[in-house]
């Protein structure tokens, strides 16, 4: 039986943490993504070439957050409007 990290959302799209792995994949994600934000901040560079390799790195760790979420879900993403009835 495969160990799922993730569940779908009652209400929504997308899927909600609920094993440690999922948890931490996350955490890292948020931290990392928080780390090179102030990164950026304190350089006090606001110009395209230190803004555009930032912004092409937090879409790729957002996308494969995305990604690895929706193989290690419980079942599909799609839209749910909460408890459904069979």
């Amino acid at each position: 039986m495969a160990r799922y990290w993730f569940k779908p959302h009652e209400y929504g799209y997308g899927a909600t943490p609920v094993s440690w792995e999922g948890w931490a994949l996350t955490a890292a994600t948020v931290v990392i993504v928080g780390i090179m934000t102030v990164a950026l901040v304190s350089s006090g560079r606001n110009d395209v070439a230190a803004v555009v390799p930032y912004l092409v790195v937090v879409f790729g760790l957002i996308a494969a957050l995305a990604f690895v979420a929706r193989r290690k879900t419980d079942g599909t993403w799609r839209w749910r409007w909460g408890r459904e009835q069979n």
